[in-house]
């Protein structure tokens, strides 16, 4: 997993994008699409068509890196939107990329009132 600064903000671009961009072709896409800056900082997901493909394009102190993720089985759980953003938590980032549904994760146990 990828470690990642506290107060990293992560984004997932909604719809489908072209996996056979790269570096500077999603670095324009956040740019002209999402209307964000790609050097901020932030942490930026795509997803393919067939949805067993994730990219995460994301800039630190030093430049810009890309990292790509494909499920052996399964699809990326990701938003029934067609444009636009999701801003996710760095916990939801971590269920999504291990091909769980981030949207509505389920405790295992809930606190009871002190008695």
């Amino acid at each position: 997993m990828i470690s990642m600064p506290t107060g990293v903000r992560v984004w997932l671009a909604a719809g489908a994008t072209d996996m056979r961009r790269g570096m500077g072709g999603l670095a324009l896409q956040v740019q002209q699409a999402l209307e964000r800056d790609p050097h901020a900082g932030d942490l930026y997901v795509f997803r393919g068509r067939r949805g067993d493909l994730v990219k995460l394009l994301w800039h630190d102190d030093t430049g810009m890196s890309l990292y790509a993720k494909r499920l052996e089985h399964g699809r990326f759980v990701w938003p029934q939107a067609k444009d636009g953003v999701v801003s996710l938590t760095p916990a939801m980032l971590s269920m999504l990329l291990e091909g769980i549904d981030w949207r509505a994760p389920q405790r295992t146990w809930r606190p009871e009132m002190a008695g």
